[in-house]
C-alpha cells in the first residue's frame, strides 16, 4: 500500500468532524461566491456581445469566437492546477492573485483598441478564472461538515447555474443601456469595482494557511504538464470547432496518451513519498467519486449547450434583440435559483436519489420545450408552452448540480479538496464546450439541410434530452451502488 492510500485508509477519506468550526464560514463563503458567479459569468455573458464586438473592432466571426473559446480553453486547463496550489499555499493567497489577474484582464479587455489583445486578455482571464473556482469547492470541504456541507455546496450549485443562464440576459441589459460600442467594454470593466472590492474582503476574512499545511511544498510540474496537455488536445479542437476549425482534430489522439502518462506519472509520485498534483487513487478508493466526475461532465455536456442554441435562434430566426434572447432563457434561471438551496438541503437525507429526481425534472423539461416549440414560437405562446417547460427544466438543473458536487466529494479528505474539485469542474469545462460544439453542429447542419429554424432547435434540443439521458443512467447506477455501500 502507498502512503497515500494508507493516508486514505487511515481517515476513511473522510475528515475529523471534532474541529470546531469556523465561526465566520457563512461570510466567507458569501465572499466567496461573489467571486464565483463573477468568474462563471464571465463564460456565457460575452454570447450575446459577440455582434457588437465584432462590429465595433472589425473582425470576423471566427476570430471573434476566440474571445468566447479563449476564455473557456484557459479557464479548464487551469483547474485542477489551481486547486492544488490552494491546497498547498492555502485559499487566501490563490484567491488574491486570481483576482488580480482577472481584474487586470478584465481592464484589458475593456480598454483593448484591437482584437488581437482582446483574445490574449480573455486568455489571461480564464487562466486567473481556473484559479479563482476551484477554491469554492476546496474552502467549503474546508470549513463545513455534515448537512451544513450540503447547504454550502447548494448555494455554490445556485452560483453555477444561475452564472450560466443569466449571463444573456445580463449580457443584454448592459448592451440595452449603453448601446453597443459601449456596452460590450462595459461587460468587462464592470468586474474591477466587484474584484476589489471581493478582494478586500478575501484579505480580511478567508483563513490564510491550509488546513494542517506548515511544512515545504513541492509542486508536481510534470503532473500539472501532461494534465494540461491531455485536457489542451480535448477543449482546443472543441473550441475550434465552434468556429469552424476542423485542422485541430487531430489533436485528438493525444489525449489518451498523455492521460495515461498523467496518471502512470501520478502513481510513480506517490510511490516516491510526494504530493502528487491528483492523487488519482481518489478515483477508485473513494465512493462515487468516478461516478459523480462523469455525471456532472455529461450533464454540463447536455445542458449548456442548450443556452448557446437558444441564443443562436431567438436571434437569428426570430429577430430579437439580445436583451429578449436573455429573457427567453430566465425561467431556467428562475428554477435552478429556487431549487439549488433546496436540493442541498436535502442532499444530506435523500443521498443520490435526489440527482436521479432531478435529473429526470430536467430532462422532461428539455424534452417539453422540443416538442413544444413550434407552437410556441410559431403563434406567440412563449409562456405556456415554451417558458413553463424551460423552468421545469430549471427546476431540475437546480437540482443536479449541488448534490452532485456534495455527494462526489463528500468523502474526500479536505488536504485533496480544491484539485479534486478542480477535477470535477474541469469535467464541467470539458462538458460545456463539447455540449457548446456538439449542438450548434446539430442545428447549424439541420439548417442547412433545409429545416426551418424552429424544427432544427427541436433536433438540437433532443440532442440534448438523449445526452442528459445518459448522465441520468449513471446516477441510477450509483443509487444502486450506494444502497449496497
Amino acid at each position: 500500500m502507498t502512503s497515500a492510500d494508507a493516508d486514505l485508509a487511515k481517515d476513511g477519506g473522510r475528515e475529523d468532524d471534532t474541529t470546531e468550526p469556523d465561526p465566520r464560514r457563512w461570510r466567507i463563503l458569501a465572499v466567496a461566491l461573489v467571486v464565483g458567479f463573477m468568474s462563471l459569468l464571465d463564460v456565457t455573458i460575452v454570447n450575446v456581445a459577440l455582434p457588437s464586438i465584432r462590429a465595433g473592432l472589425e473582425t470576423s466571426a471566427g476570430t471573434a469566437q476566440w474571445i468566447v473559446s479563449g476564455y473557456a480553453l484557459t479557464f479548464g486547463l487551469t483547474l485542477v492546477s489551481g486547486g492544488r496550489l490552494g491546497d498547498a499555499f492555502g485559499r487566501k493567497r490563490l484567491m488574491i492573485v486570481g483576482l488580480a489577474a482577472f481584474i487586470a484582464s478584465s481592464a484589458l479587455v475593456g480598454f483593448a483598441p484591437n482584437v488581437e489583445l482582446v483574445v490574449a486578455a480573455r486568455l489571461l482571464q480564464g487562466a486567473a478564472a481556473g484559479l479563482l473556482t476551484p477554491q469554492n469547492s476546496g474552502l467549503i470541504q474546508d470549513l463545513f461538515r455534515g448537512p451544513e456541507r450540503g447547504r454550502a455546496f447548494g448555494l455554490f450549485g445556485f452560483t453555477v447555474s444561475v452564472s450560466s443562464a443569466l449571463g444573456p440576459l445580463i449580457g443584454g441589459v448592459i448592451i440595452a443601456l449603453l448601446g453597443p460600442d459601449l456596452g460590450w467594454r462595459a461587460i468587462f470593466l464592470v468586474n474591477v469595482p466587484i474584484g476589489l472590492v471581493a478582494m478586500v474582503f478575501v484579505a480580511r476574512l478567508v483563513p490564510g494557511r491550509p488546513p494542517g499545511g506548515s511544512g515545504p511544498v513541492r509542486l508536481d510540474l510534470p503532473g500539472a504538464l501532461l494534465l494540461g496537455g491531455g485536457v489542451l488536445c480535448l477543449l482546443y479542437p472543441l473550441v475550434s470547432l465552434e468556429g469552424g476549425a476542423l485542422l485541430p482534430l487531430a489533436l485528438l489522439p493525444g489525449v489518451p496518451i498523455l492521460l495515461a502518462a498523467f496518471v502512470w506519472w501520478e502513481h510513480r509520485t506517490v510511490r516516491r513519498g510526494h504530493a502528487p498534483l491528483l492523487d488519482v487513487t481518489l478515483l477508485r478508493q473513494v465512493p462515487g467519486y468516478a461516478n459523480g466526475i462523469a455525471v456532472g461532465t455529461i450533464y454540463f455536456t447536455g445542458f449548456t449547450g442548450i443556452f448557446l442554441v437558444l441564443s443562436v435562434f431567438t436571434q437569428e430566426s426570430l429577430g430579437l434583440t439580445a436583451l429578449m434572447s436573455g429573457l427567453v432563457i430566465t425561467p431556467f434561471a428562475i428554477g435552478s435559483a429556487f431549487s439549488s438551496p433546496v436540493a442541498g438541503r436535502l442532499v444530506s437525507r435523500m443521498h443520490r436519489r435526489i440527482t436521479v429526481i432531478a435529473l429526470t425534472v430536467n430532462i422532461t423539461g428539455v424534452v417539453a420545450v422540443a416538442l413544444l416549440a413550434p407552437y410556441g414560437f410559431d403563434n406567440g405562446w412563449w409562456l405556456v408552452v415554451v417558458l413553463v417547460p424551460l423552468l421545469v427544466a430549471g427546476l431540475g438543473g437546480g437540482g443536479v448540480v449541488s448534490p452532485n458536487l456534495t455527494l462526489t466529494l463528500s468523502e474526500v479528505p479536505p488536504r485533496m479538496g480544491g484539485a479534486a474539485g478542480g477535477a470535477v469542474q474541469t469535467g464541467q469545462r470539458i462538458g460545456s464546450a463539447l455540449g457548446a460544439a456538439l449542438l450548434m453542429t446539430v442545428y447549424q447542419v439541420a439548417v442547412g439541410s433545409g429545416m426551418s429554424g424552429v424544427d432544427a432547435l427541436r433536433a438540437a434540443l433532443l440532442t440534448a434530452a438523449a445526452i442528459l439521458s445518459v448522465a441520468l443512467v449513471l446516477a441510477y447506477v450509483d443509487l444502486r451502488a450506494e444502497r449496497r455501500r
